[in-house]
Order: C-alpha cells, then structure tokens, then sequence
C-alpha cells in the first residue's frame, strides 16, 4: 500500500505507539488521518493538523464503533492500536480476573470489533490493509504481565484468522509484534516508540505479514523457531515480585 494514498484510522492515537505512528504516517504524506482515542482532547496540537481529524472512540463500545463507521467511509488503511495492559501476573494477583477481562475486552474484542466492522467499508474501497499491533509475548507467555499476554495470544490467533477469512476481499492484515516499548504501560522498554512506528509504515508500503521492529521481538521470534520452550523457561523466570 503506499501511504501517500491512503485515508487512515489509528485507534488509541492519542500516546506511545499509537502517536508515533500517526506522525510517521503524516511524514509519509498520508493525506487523511482519523485520529481515535477515548478522549480526543488528548491528541494534543496534533488535532490542529488539516490533515487529522479527530475522533471520539472506545472500541469496547459498539456504538461508538458504529458511529466510527459512518464517519470514516473512506478508509482505505485501519491500525488498530488500542490497548489495555494491566502489567500484572494470572495466579499472584487479587484483581486477576478483573484485569483479565479488562484486557481480554480492549485487546481482543475491541480489535475484533474494529476488523468486523471496518472489513465491509475496506472491500468498498477496494480491499485495503489492517494491521494489528499485538506483542511478542503473544507467542510465549511472560508470566509477571500473563494476562497481557494471554489477550494478545487471542490476538494473534484471531489476526490470523482475519487474515484468512478477508484475503479473497483483498484485504492485506499484518499482525505487529513489539518487544518492550518505552511507553506508559511499558516504561523503560528497550525499544523506541518512534522506531516501533516507523517499521510498521515500512511494512505497511512492503510485503510482511508478521512484523518484529525490535531486537527483542526478533530475539524471541527466533528463540521460537530454534526452542519454543527453552523460550517459555526462559521468560517463566521473570515471575512477579
């Protein structure tokens, strides 16, 4: 897909990745971005820009997600960005199934959501690109954030499945899969927002379908691929505190 054409929705665009991705998208010449997060007054002077424009969106809510459909009929390109991360283990936590479902809600149903309802308004414009941010540890479970883990693992599944129920629409799904991002719900990660942004563009405009931007991603992508569970001994010792 080449950027410079396409009209975008980014949800949670309003910090960490979500913000950096719509500023790469405005450096590659994206001349409309639908800029969503639950309250827009939080996208800053980016809602100034011409080319934004604004848009009030929880995805855990169907009728903002409707309405989101009829405001944004000429997408041609939807990341889904929103997220929930709670950063709490499954077992060790009072609020565990609380945290659980608040996470199984954003990160799985509400990408759903977004997929099933933005799928017919993508094929009416002539097929177009999903791309799901999900996490590394959708692959491998990292026990001090399982929960976390656990909604993007259904994440991934479901991408997967996305992927395969739209091709024959000729829509194009990638599924990205950062490592630890230095952002509110992951302070101190090894990779750079900006950098995580700039690689989905990249792979937006290529050919991949799976997306590792970072050197911890690729580490695990590869760990998997050698040793699925020496990989899963490895991140069950970082248990939680």
């Amino acid at each position: 897909m080449d950027v410079s054409n396409a009209t975008v929705l980014v949800t949670g665009a309003n910090r960490g990745i979500g913000r950096c991705i719509v500023d790469c998208l405005l450096a590659a010449g994206a001349p409309r971005i639908h800029a969503a997060a639950r309250d827009p007054a939080k996208l800053g002077e980016r809602a100034g820009n011409p080319r934004i424009v604004p848009l009030a969106l929880d995805v855990t809510r169907p009728e903002q997600v409707a309405r989101a459909v009829e405001c944004c009929v000429d997408v041609t390109l939807l990341i889904n960005n929103a997220g929930v991360n709670r950063n709490r283990p499954l077992i060790g936590e009072p609020e565990a199934l609380a945290n659980a479902r608040a996470e199984i809600e954003v990160n799985y149903l509400g990408t759903l959501a977004m997929c099933r309802a933005f799928a017919p308004v993508l094929e009416a414009n002539g097929g177009g690109t999903i791309v799901n941010v999900l996490s590394a540890i959708a692959r491998v479970n990292l026990p001090a954030l399982g929960s976390y883990a656990a909604s993007k693992a259904a994440a991934y599944s479901m991408t997967q499945g996305v992927r395969a129920e739209l091709a024959g629409q000729g829509t194009r799904v990638i599924g990205v899969l950062p490592g630890a991002v230095d952002t509110d719900m992951t302070p101190g990660g090894d990779a750079r927002p900006e950098d995580v942004a700039a690689a989905v563009v990249e792979a937006i405009a290529g050919d991949v379908e799976d997306l590792y931007p970072d050197a911890m991603a690729r580490g695990i992508a590869e760990g998997l691929a050698k040793d699925a569970k020496a990989v899963e001994r490895e991140l069950a010792a970082f248990l939680p505190g």
